[in-house]
C-alpha cells in the first residue's frame, strides 16, 4: 500500500516502513542499540532525502529513549544533577548543529555531507565492535583487574568549575559532562542518532560514573536532546515528516519487544560480531553511492 508523505513529497510502501522500523526495533532490542544510526541510512537507500531522513529519526528515538528513562527512573538509575549539566552542553552543540545543517541545506550540501559523515562514522565503529569482538572471542584480551575505568588523567584535574554530584559520588569539572553533552548534540542534530555510542562510553571512562547510572543518565539526556533537535527541525529546517515518523515508531515498538526476548538466546560475543557485520555492509553501500559512477547521471522526477 503506497503512502503518501507531505514533507518528503513522496509517495513510499508503507510495508516497507514498517518492516524498516520493526527490523531496527528488533537491532535494538537484541544487541541494545538505539539504532538511529542505522535507520537514517536504510532511509536514503529507499530514496529519502538525507536531510528528511535525519529529521525525521530524532522524532523516533524521542519514543524510545522515554520508555528507557522511564524504567531506568522506577529503578533510581538517573543521576538527574550530572544530566542536567550535559543537556546544557547537549542544546548548545544542538543549536550549533541545526546552524550547520541549516548552512549545508543553503549551499546544496547537506545531501552529500550526511552520507559522508555516515560512512566514517559506521565504518570506525564497525571496525572496532569487530576488533574487540574477534579479541574477546579467541582469548586475545589480557585478563582485567576489577574496575577497568582508567584514573583521570592530570589534565581533566585542573579544570575549573569542578561540581560535586552525590548520587554518582564524583567531584569533576562541570566543563568534562558539558563537552560530552556537547559532542552528542551536534551528533543528534547533524545525523539523527542518539549518540548513545559516544555518550555511554565516554561516562565510563571520562567522568568515571558508576556503570548502574551511566545508561539512564544517557538517556535522559538523550531524551531531551532529541526532543528539541526535533522541535527546531520542524520549525528552521521544515524536514520532519509526521507519518514517516509515526509509521517508524510503531514498526519500532513491535520489532524491539521480539528483540529483547531474543536477545536471551544469543550470546554477546557473537551478537557484537553480527551488529560489526551489518554497520560494515550498511559502510560499504553508502560508499558505493559515493564513490560509483550511477548508470543515470542525470534523473527527471515529477513532485
Amino acid at each position: 500500500m503506497q503512502i503518501y508523505l507531505p514533507i518528503a513529497e513522496m509517495a513510499v510502501p508503507a510495508e516497507s516502513i514498517l518492516l524498516l522500523g520493526t527490523l531496527v526495533g528488533f537491532l535494538s532490542g537484541v544487541f541494545g542499540v538505539g539504532g538511529g544510526f542505522l535507520t537514517t541510512p536504510f532511509l536514503i537507500f529507499m530514496g529519502l532525502p538525507p536531510g528528511i531522513a535525519v529529521g525525521t529519526q530524532a522524532s523516533q528515538l524521542v519514543a524510545i529513549s522515554v520508555s528507557g528513562v522511564l524504567g531506568h527512573w522506577k529503578r533510581g538509575n538517573v543521576d538527574f544533577k550530572i544530566g542536567g549539566v550535559m543537556l546544557v552542553g547537549s542544546l548548545a552543540g544542538s543549536l550549533i548543529g541545526i546552524f550547520l545543517f541549516r548552512l549545508l541545506q543553503h549551499i546544496g550540501q547537506i545531501d552529500f555531507v550526511i552520507p559522508v559523515l555516515y560512512v566514517v562514522l559506521l565504518g570506525g565503529m564497525g571496525l572496532l565492535m569487530l576488533g574487540e569482538s574477534l579479541m574477546t572471542a579467541l582469548k586475545w584480551t589480557r585478563v582485567q583487574s576489577k574496575d577497568p575505568r582508567p584514573y583521570h588523567r592530570p589534565f581533566f584535574q585542573i579544570l575549573p568549575y569542578r561540581m560535586r554530584f552525590p548520587r554518582s559520588r564524583l567531584y569533576v569539572s562541570a566543563l568534562l559532562p558539558g563537552s560530552i553533552g556537547f559532542i552528542g548534540g551536534l551528533l543528534v542534530s547533524l545525523m539523527g542518532v542518539g549518540g548513545g555510542f559516544f555518550l555511554i562510553p565516554a561516562m565510563i571512562y571520562i567522568l568515571r560514573m558508576p556503570t548502574l547510572l551511566v545508561v539512564g543518565t544517557s538517556l535522559f539526556q538523550i531524551m531531551v536532546t532529541t526532543a528539541f533537535a526535533t522541535i527546531m527541525h520542524a520549525m528552521a529546517n521544515h524536514t520532519v515528516d509526521v507519518v514517516l515518523a509515526a509509521l517508524l515508531i510503531v514498526g519500532g515498538v513491535i520489532g524491539a519487544q521480539v528483540g529483547v526476548r531474543a536477545a536471551r538466546k544469543i550470546s554477546g560475543v557473537y551478537a557484537r560480531v553480527v551488529l560489526a557485520a551489518i554497520l560494515l555492509c550498511v559502510c560499504t553501500a553508502l560508499a558505493g553511492e559515493l564513490l560509483i559512477r550511477p548508470v543515470e547521471l542525470y534523473v527527471t522526477e515529477v513532485r
